[in-house]
């Protein structure tokens, strides 16, 4: 093991449990005077973070026998591959701001595309002036002595949003490519509901890697890497971000070759889990923007197929410039002394449980690949330790043996890395917004339960997600209400947790929302008065409950009536109490 991955581990937080302090002292006291500190400087490890817009595990190191990844199961066998990691939220711009602030998407108040992070933290540091200025990831290592660079996609760009310039050591670096190439799809370029141009969900062209802007990521990170060798007592932070297997599923045809259609694997569910809230479903409109994909409706089975091939084709596509960047690591000399971290910003359901995209709080979202190679740690391990996006900040930090970051809502994992037989998780947790609502998900081993309430609202309004992976790993079915002692412990860790920001606003639009918000409650105050009332007229042996028989008196639709009882009904105790009728 090298010196400074030695003296790391020995140091390492998480691993000095009480049993084994003395042991650890000692060898912390007999390294320190064999090596001299000096020498540590000098051998301060290189960070290569590799991010990947909307990869989900359809990866052979994670066990896909589809997938065409061998660049990515290269690095696997260099590495510790993490199992059970999950996002903290399954959108672009929360996702990343958890991974370079180390801060859940709840603690900042973003959960949109458009809201810079530092709107948000900078009024959470004036809130609380000892927590200081939120320091990114890169930024935090740039303060170290690190030449901190991004290339490609890193931070969420678009939408109104920009790049954080305090976290580079110089400007940002992102390429300028072509979406498409094809005649057929550029004379597809035609505006969406927002008057944005988009062209078709697909591309198989044949042409170079670098055509498209994937390509030109690599190369320029590959001529930093070249360049990093003319600055050797310099550690490098390269976040190098690519962006496919984002839609549109555009990549060389070369990719495209490599899988028979017949063979890709198609959705085993197409229909949302029985008893969840309607509202817990996305309803797939990012994919609909694009000019093909317009129709409303099911997605028929052969353009399911195709859209499937077009996504394991664009995984291909980004798992051969990951080859690359880190092939150019170990050509010149840097293997030895990098520490390499593949992270994938969420998942994406690609027609399971019928929906498309990334936008819920459901596995396929949630759960993303996470690798973390380091130097004298573990190789070619697998943990099924539980790791969340914001875990990666304090596990580089860490790793490297710089000063630690304060405020985080991560924990390091780099315990982990050296023996991924350890872990310092038990669950792990996530978020997604629906409308006014926030759905608050843990997920641990077995169970993933969901908490729906708006912020700040009172407790019995929540509505519940529960799913058991033993069970049922497709998730067919919430049973929040058939395991209610289930549910309660998993409240319980919930309710440790300080209570969501809410969404961060400008001083105006804060204004019309808290009188949209009064005029709502206004609302909900007077329906909630007339339901109680109507529940007394029709619970007629005053027991407190209504049957169906009950229910369906005085019904103004006696033909659809029947349908709305078992939605009302949550527990399915075959009768409604006055909550389930009052706050359907």
């Amino acid at each position: 093991m090298p010196r400074i991955a030695l003296f790391h581990h020995l140091t390492s937080p998480s691993l000095l449990r009480p049993q084994r302090l003395l042991t650890r002292i000692f060898l912390c006291v007999l390294f320190l005077t064999t090596f001299p500190m000096v020498a540590l400087a000098g051998e301060r490890p290189n960070v290569l973070l590799i991010c990947v817009d909307d990869l989900k595990p359809t990866i052979g190191c994670f066990g896909d026998p589809i997938a065409v990844t061998p660049n990515i199961d290269a690095l696997a066998k260099r590495g510790v591959r993490f199992d059970s990691a999950y996002c903290n939220q399954a959108v672009c711009s929360p996702s990343r701001n958890s991974l370079m602030t180390g801060l859940r998407p709840q603690t900042i108040g973003v959960y949109d595309l458009p809201t810079h992070f530092r709107l948000a933290t900078a009024e959470l540091t004036a809130q609380d002036p000892q927590r200081g200025e939120v320091l990114t990831l890169s930024q935090h290592f740039k303060n170290n002595g690190y030449l901190a660079q991004g290339l490609g996609k890193i931070y969420h760009v678009g939408h109104g949003n920009i790049d954080d310039k305090a976290s580079w050591s110089m400007p940002s670096w992102r390429p300028k490519a072509p979406s498409y190439v094809l005649d057929a799809s550029l004379k597809n370029i035609v505006p969406d509901a927002k008057g944005r141009k988009r062209g078709p969900a697909t591309e198989a062209a044949d042409v170079s890697d670098d055509t498209y802007a994937d390509g030109q990521v690599a190369l320029e990170t590959i001529e930093r890497i070249a360049k990093a060798k003319q600055t050797p007592d310099q550690p490098f932070f390269i976040a190098t971000g690519f962006l496919k297997p984002h839609l549109p599923f555009v990549a060389p045809k070369k990719y495209w070759d490599l899988y028979d259609p017949a063979k890709l694997p198609m959705p085993e569910v197409t229909s949302p889990p029985t008893g969840a809230p309607s509202y817990a479903a996305t309803s797939g409109g990012e994919l609909r923007n694009y000019s093909d994909m317009r129709s409303t409706g099911p997605i028929d089975e052969s353009t399911t197929r195709h859209l499937i091939h077009g996504y394991y084709a664009a995984t291909s596509y980004a798992d051969a410039q990951i080859g690359k960047v880190i092939d150019a690591i170990d050509q010149h000399g840097f293997a030895d002394n990098t520490i390499i971290v593949l992270w994938g910003d969420h998942g994406w359901h690609l027609g399971d449980h019928g929906m498309w995209c990334k936008h819920t709080n459901y596995e396929q979202a949630a759960r993303i690949p996470v690798i973390i190679s380091a130097p004298g740690a573990a190789r070619g391990a697998t943990t099924a330790a539980m790791i969340e996006t914001v875990d990666i900040y304090p596990t580089l930090v860490e790793l490297a043996g710089i000063e630690t970051a304060e405020n985080l809502d991560g924990v390091s994992q780099a315990a982990v890395v050296q023996n991924p037989t350890e872990h310092v998780r038990d669950y792990v947790t996530h978020v997604y917004p629906r409308g006014s609502r926030l759905g608050r998900a843990i997920r641990n081993s077995r169970y993933r339960m969901v908490h729906w309430k708006e912020v700040g609202a009172k407790p019995e309004t929540a509505e519940i997600e529960l799913y058991d992976y033993q069970t049922d790993p497709l998730e067919t079915q919430n049973i929040a209400s058939k395991y209610p002692e289930v549910v309660a412990k998993m409240v319980a860790i919930l309710d440790q947790q300080p209570e969501p920001k809410p969404q961060w606003k400008t001083p105006k639009q804060r204004a019309a929302a808290a009188e949209k918000l009064k005029r709502d409650q206004e609302k909900r105050a007077q329906n909630a008065k007339s339901r109680k009332g109507m529940f007394a007229k029709r619970d007629r042996d005053q027991d407190g409950f209504l049957t169906l028989e009950e229910f369906l008196l005085h019904q103004p639709d006696p033909d659809e009536a029947p349908k709305r009882f078992p939605k009302f009904d949550k527990n399915n105790d075959q009768k409604l109490s006055e909550n389930e009728f009052v706050y359907p």
